[in-house]
């Protein structure tokens, strides 16, 4: 017997969340026999992003029952059953803190449809609930409402119970009543972190450090690492015994800061890459021709002036890029598919750049804002407080270091961002940490500084 379930919650910190509405659909394998739907009061704001998400707002909830009005009708519902829901390693601890508020233990085996999906279905491009029902032709209304969410869960699950003739497969990942349950001493851990960005360091008895990582949310991925299944997560379970974590405020900071410890304390359970993070170039050089010719190549065939990518598609589509940015035909940088006139020829001549000095000026103003090479700026991003900015220093195209100022005259002062920096190792990996994430995050305020002799 299962319990199809499908939770909304109000978002926010870990474990301060609340349920705002839950939907229960009893299914004995053929049909479902009892189902439960209902709105709930969660005594607690819903965080914006929720109610644009889902719909539902405070004023809404009101005058809906209250989580205690309704735990008895959801107790006797799912009792004997196994709770199956999309991410229901979720949905569990939600329902389970709501129990535990209450002075009641709730347990149920669970049964996640995503891992199942991922045993049957292992070619489909997505397993969101969304996009794998639209691939596999079923119907759903009222997504990301309690109840529409259920329903399609509920004929996902029909379908995988299905194509699982023999039911070895769900048996394989129905989850005990406790598993993915965080211990005493994992739970102490997590409600430590905070819920910010940084690098976090899992420590073993000895307070060796065993894995590093970065994350936007230092609670969330840790109580992931803890509650997942794997054999990685079953080593980092057994072994850590304390975490420590270090705030920067700034994503760019924490990927860079990540790399960066990794080669100093290459932890026993990271994987630590040995060659180069990029694998192409794109190639600035004249090739003996008046034009600037750029080339995308593997990186042992780069020349001097170049900017770093982890693969062709990569690499194309920033030249994608900079045509529509600076105006650049792209049959002209190599990119024929994407011009709407190379099929009849160019009508303008781009291919054989008949104006090489237009071209070259915009080629060279798009190399000059991406490129790194030879440049002295610093990169300001948030800080690790309210009022705090941090900043990541780069000198002649090489990385310095990092810091966190709150004045304004510090920033433009080269003299001052030098005497307060924490130094940083700079190679052609952070080169390309930096280039490549400054691509895709405009927002970024960069300025560009004089060098200091």
């Amino acid at each position: 017997m299962y319990s199809i379930l499908d939770i909304e919650s109000t978002g926010g910190k870990y474990n301060e969340e609340g349920i705002m509405e839950i939907a229960i659909h009893k299914f004995d394998g053929h049909k479902v026999v009892d189902q439960f739907m209902s709105l709930i009061n969660p005594e607690r704001e819903i965080q914006p992003f929720v109610t644009k998400l889902t719909g539902i707002n405070n004023k809404m909830l009101r005058t809906a029952p209250k989580f205690h009005e309704v735990a008895k009708r959801i107790v006797e519902i799912t009792e004997g059953t196994v709770i199956v829901a999309h991410n229901a390693q979720f949905d569990y601890r939600i329902l389970r803190t709501e129990f535990r508020r209450l002075g009641y233990d709730f347990q149920r085996k669970t049964l996640c449809t995503v891992d199942l999906s991922k045993k049957l279905l292992p070619e489909a491009e997505s397993h969101s609930l969304g996009k794998l029902v639209r691939s596999l032709g079923i119907p759903m209304s009222d997504r990301h409402r309690a109840n529409g969410d259920a329903i399609a869960t509920l004929k996902l699950f029909k379908m995988l119970l299905d194509k699982d003739s023999d039911k070895s497969i769900v048996k394989e990942v129905i989850r005990e009543e406790t598993q993915g349950e965080l211990s005493p001493t994992q739970l102490d851990i997590v409600l430590e972190l905070p819920s910010e960005t940084g690098v976090y360091y899992m420590h073993d008895k000895d307070g060796e450090i065993i894995f590093l990582g970065k994350t936007k949310n230092a609670k969330k991925r840790v109580n992931q690492h803890f509650t997942n299944v794997g054999q990685l997560a079953r080593k980092l379970q057994k072994e850590t015994k304390k975490v420590t974590f270090e705030r920067t405020g700034s994503e760019l900071l924490a990927i860079l800061k990540e790399y960066q410890e990794l080669q100093r304390t290459r932890p026993r359970h990271n994987q630590i890459a040995k060659k180069k993070l990029f694998s192409h170039v794109i190639n600035f050089h004249k090739n003996g021709t008046p034009h600037t010719v750029l080339e995308i190549a593997k990186r042992k065939f780069k020349k001097q002036q170049h900017l770093r990518f982890n693969g062709v598609p990569s690499a194309k589509s920033f030249l994608t890029r900079i045509s529509e940015e600076f105006e650049i035909c792209p049959a002209s940088l190599g990119l024929e598919a994407d011009c709407p006139r190379s099929k009849n020829g160019c009508s303008q001549g781009c291919t054989d750049i008949t104006d090489t000095v237009e071209y070259n000026f915009k080629v060279q103003r798009a190399f000059e804002k991406y490129k790194l090479l030879n440049k002295t700026l610093v990169i300001l991003d948030k800080g690790r407080k309210l009022g705090e900015q941090s900043f990541i220093l780069l000198k002649e195209g090489q990385l310095k270091g990092f810091g966190f100022v709150e004045l304004n005259h510090q920033i433009n002062n080269i003299h001052i961002l030098e005497s307060i920096i924490t130094p940083m190792a700079s190679d052609e990996n952070t080169a390309f940490i930096l280039e490549s994430y400054l691509r895709k995050n405009s927002r970024l305020k960069v300025l560009e500084l004089t060098p200091t002799a």
